[in-house]
């Protein structure tokens, strides 16, 4: 049996809570990259694809074996319903 909290204590709570999840949310939002850093960021190692004859070779491979070819991109799946 939970004990009933009077309303400005659950007022009070739930305003504390909400506090608490929008400063833990935007915690990553505060973020700068200076630029003492861009180096670190432009490595081969930190791209989306750093292996790109492997990825290209993977690519050939898959749509060989799917019959389409698009997949990857946002531009559509190869039907050509773009």
């Amino acid at each position: 049996m939970t004990p009933i909290l009077p309303s400005h204590r659950r007022v009070l709570l739930v305003a504390v809570a909400a506090v608490a999840v929008a400063a833990l949310a935007s915690g990553c939002a505060a973020m700068v990259v200076h630029p003492w850093d861009h180096d670190l960021l432009a490595e081969k190692k930190m791209s989306f694809n750093p292996n790109p004859l492997e990825t290209a070779m993977d690519m050939h491979i898959y749509f060989s074996k799917e019959g389409s070819t698009g997949g990857q991109d946002v531009g559509g799946g190869g039907c050509g319903c773009n």
